[in-house]
């Protein structure tokens, strides 16, 4: 078989065919279970390749999947996905096979488990680090309602970077909870598994005797008092340690079994039926698995794998485009590279994403200047404040929906102590097909709320260049620039960025009977609207706020006075730049003469399912044609009346 062949089944009668749901895997044999995986793993491979989406991570787990929906009676059983990356084979065997080409598409089935798909997915995840934590609560629910299910929750070693995942172990340990934890080392970053001779000590160790004896030492509590139950306890899990090893999740509470190789279910269908049986406290088990398993070019570059356009099965080649206008990422890496040339005291972060953020490049020309905190977010704001505290000049990429979760580290650790901690924000409004749980919503708000903060928004490729270098030069506390996914609208691209005046915004085209005025990247439409309703006979302004804090009051004054109807437009949230901008004008007395028409267009107060940008923006109203419907009504005209009119 060529390296980058992918193996085909070629039975006669595809078991995969006759599983639609759990109850259904759960008929067969035991030893038709690898056939089963191969085929899931085939039909994953194919699917994805017709839809494109997160392919290297499911590959990984598809032994690991196949196993759980066998030993464990899911849906009463609860299984929580962590993130939610790996989760198509657990969909395909969830009913939802016959609906993974529209994964990841408008109307179609979620890129990530989600509780309103499925009984299957009991909790919906899209961000790292929440299963152990979901799965306490569900666990304790368990407990409160006399039941006697499982709760299983498979979690990363990437995801057990965050501080939240050791906050659930630490809590779950100390209530003794009857919890399963599935740690999925997909790196080996822990430890490596050792063969024949520790996958029977896992399944020794899982056994009823070992647990036994842990439980019985519980119970003498009673009777002895704890330091009786600390010494039997210690005794046994030393006894265990001489031949397993020790670890810290021990320490935290959690009865640890493994490392286990992930792939091979003669080893995973005991162990797990095993501490199904036989656990009453929590449990952890390490299984070490391999992302891209079973697809030559998945295994051969993970990272390239993780998420996937469409590709050709046979060659592993991803579909590509050739893109009109360099990236925003592209611009913002390279643009801060310029920066720290010209300062040492320019410093990168990212929390686990360098190549989305930008921050790779960066770091490709400064490596000791560059700082990957693992997923971290929290953590990543709170050094960047460190290292500002001490001079320097921290650039911490975050996307805005990840930045969501440090909101209080930029709040207390941050804008309370007015540290000139950089924020660059990637992946500004709607970002597609990862959905509602990774669109850049709410960041304008939720940062403009804060005060001495500045806020701003790139409407451009340049004049998000030029954010860079008003960033890499303000001094005087936090400041933030957000910017979209994928490429610019292009533009002509300075040779370096322009420091712009703080607070000041710019007339784009200049009208006298509406004005439109832009905050981020719907300035393009805006221009598009303007050529629209001018061919009506109506005299447009278009302009580029470029700062939601500080507000240029002058700029927006000027635009009240002189023109009928104004519109803020922006990719965000309600409470964000409009809501600033109505304030100002109603403080400004500039609505008291009934003169003036406001309308803010901003993104719907709802969560909105994946589709593409374009049909997530023309749904939610961001585009042209409502920008100009939004006009007519303001002045009270349909578009007919108004094309008779002109």
């Amino acid at each position: 078989m060529k390296q980058n062949e992918c193996k085909f089944m070629t039975v006669d009668t595809p078991l995969l065919d006759t599983i639609n749901l759990p109850q259904d895997l759960r008929k067969i044999s035991e030893d038709q279970l690898s056939q089963v995986a191969d085929e899931l793993r085939t039909e994953m491979i194919d699917s994805v390749s017709q839809t494109g989406g997160h392919l290297g991570a499911g590959l990984g787990v598809v032994e690991l999947t196949t196993a759980i929906h066998y030993v464990f009676n899911t849906p009463e059983d609860r299984l929580i996905w962590d993130v939610g990356h790996q989760c198509y084979p657990h969909k395909i065997l969830t009913g939802r096979r016959d609906r993974m080409r529209t994964i990841r598409q408008k109307d179609g089935l979620s890129g990530f488990t989600k509780r309103a798909e499925s009984e299957y997915d009991p909790f919906g995840a899209a961000h790292c680090s929440t299963s152990i934590s979901a799965g306490l609560g569900m666990a304790v629910a368990r407990e409160l309602k006399e039941g006697d299910n499982n709760v299983i929750a498979v979690i990363g070693d990437g995801s057990m970077s965050a501080g939240m995942a050791f906050e659930a172990l630490n809590n779950a340990g100390a209530m003794d909870a009857r919890l399963i934890v599935i740690l999925n080392d997909n790196d080996m970053s822990i430890a490596p598994p050792t063969g024949a001779m520790s996958a029977y000590l896992a399944r020794l160790a899982s056994g009823r005797t070992y647990m036994g004896m842990r439980e019985l030492g519980k119970k003498m509590t009673a009777y002895l008092g704890k330091t009786i139950d600390r010494a039997i306890t210690r005794a046994v899990e030393h006894a265990r340690g001489y031949v397993t090893g020790g670890t810290m999740f021990e320490e935290l509470g959690f009865y640890h079994i493994g490392p286990i190789d992930g792939h091979d279910l003669s080893t995973l269908v005991p162990v797990l039926r095993n501490v199904k049986d036989n656990a009453k406290g929590p449990v952890l088990i390490h299984c070490v698995t391999r992302k891209g398993k079973g697809y030559a070019p998945a295994e051969a570059s993970d990272d390239k794998y993780h998420g996937v356009s469409k590709f050709d099965v046979i060659t592993g080649a991803q579909a590509k485009s050739t893109p009109n206008a360099p990236s925003y990422t592209k611009v913002f890496g390279q643009s801060l590279v310029q920066e720290g040339e010209e300062d040492e005291k320019i410093v990168g972060i990212t929390a686990a994403m360098p190549g989305g953020t930008g921050i790779d490049i960066f770091g490709k020309t400064f490596p000791d200047r560059t700082f990957d905190v693992g997923i971290a977010e929290q953590h990543a704001v709170t050094f960047a404040a460190g290292l500002a505290s001490e001079g320097y000049k921290p650039f911490c990429a975050i996307y805005s929906t990840f930045l969501q979760r440090a909101y209080d580290q930029v709040v207390h650790d941050v804008a309370i102590q007015n540290l000139p901690v950089r924020f660059p924000i990637g992946r500004a409004g709607f970002v597609g097909a990862d959905g509602p749980t990774h669109a850049g919503s709410f960041d304008t708000t939720y940062l403009a709320t804060l005060p001495n903060f500045v806020v701003m928004a790139a409407a451009d490729e340049a004049e998000l260049k030029h954010m860079v270098r008003t960033a890499a030069n303000h001094d005087n506390g936090p400041i933030s620039f957000r910017y979209p996914r994928g490429e610019g609208v292009g533009v002509d691209m300075p040779d370096r960025g322009e420091i712009l005046e703080i607070g000041k915004g710019r007339i784009v085209k200049e009208g006298s009977r509406v004005a439109l005025l832009s905050f981020g990247t719907r300035l393009q439409e805006c221009m598009y609207a303007a050529e629209e309703l001018e061919s009506f006979g109506l005299s447009i302004t278009v302009a580029d706020a470029r700062f939601a804090k500080p507000l240029d009051k002058e700029l927006i004054d000027q635009l009240a006075q002189n023109h009928e109807v104004l519109i803020t437009v922006e990719e965000g949230s309600i409470g964000g730049f409009g809501s600033h901008v109505a304030q100002h004008i109603n403080e400004a007395g500039h609505l008291d003469g009934g003169n003036l028409r406001f309308r803010s267009i901003f993104m719907p107060d709802i969560y909105m399912d994946q589709a593409s940008p374009n049909d997530m923006n023309e749904q939610g109203g961001l585009n042209r044609g409502n920008i100009v419907q939004t006009v007519f009504n303001a002045l009270g005209k349909d578009q007919a009346e108004a094309k008779l009119g002109a």
